[in-house]
């Protein structure tokens, strides 16, 4: 197993940077857009039709995959002080089962919004021209890629190589 997670650790490294690229873009894009909106609406006195709609799906977009980054280097919000109080083996414990939940947390989001795209997919949002479905994309994608980083994390705490986080803090070095 260890020589697997080796194998496949390279590539979610890569994806996880390419999702953190991606969001960063994401996020200046709906600013300069959020930007042309207000130049509409006060100089031109003409706002945009588009903007809003399109400046939410992006932040959709960022949010979800800026948390499964998060999840990747453990950097996402827990309350520590009860788990540092226990011995080694129950903090190990209590890590497998947050990271469990995490990971059945990110699959049920991917699963309920598939089901959502897939029933609001005839419906067009007006102002864009686009399916209804293509608002929970993000959902699909980010619910599944927490369940992917957070299933790596299980698999190396699980094995005693809680490293997932420290690869991407050398990479970045």
């Amino acid at each position: 197993m260890w020589n697997v997670m080796r194998a496949i650790r390279p590539f979610l490294a890569g994806l996880s940077r390419l999702s953190l690229y991606l969001a960063g873009t994401g996020m200046i894009a709906m600013t300069l857009i959020v930007g042309w909106q207000v130049f509409g609406r006060y100089v031109l006195n003409d706002s945009p039709s588009w903007s809003e709609p399109l400046s939410l799906y992006l932040m959709s977009w960022f949010i979800m995959l800026g948390a499964a980054v998060g999840v990747r280097e453990s950097v996402h919000l827990g309350l520590d002080v009860v788990r540092y109080m226990m011995p080694p083996p129950v903090q190990k414990g209590m890590d497998l089962v947050s990271l469990a939940l995490i990971t059945a947390f990110g699959l049920a989001m991917a699963y309920y919004s598939w089901l959502l795209a897939a029933g609001t997919w005839s419906a067009t949002i007006p102002v864009l021209g686009w399916p209804g479905g293509v608002d929970f994309i993000p959902m699909i994608f980010g619910g599944g890629m927490i369940s992917l980083f957070s299933l790596e994390r299980f698999i190396d705490i699980l094995l005693g190589e809680d490293i997932a986080a420290d690869v991407v803090v050398q990479e970045a070095a």
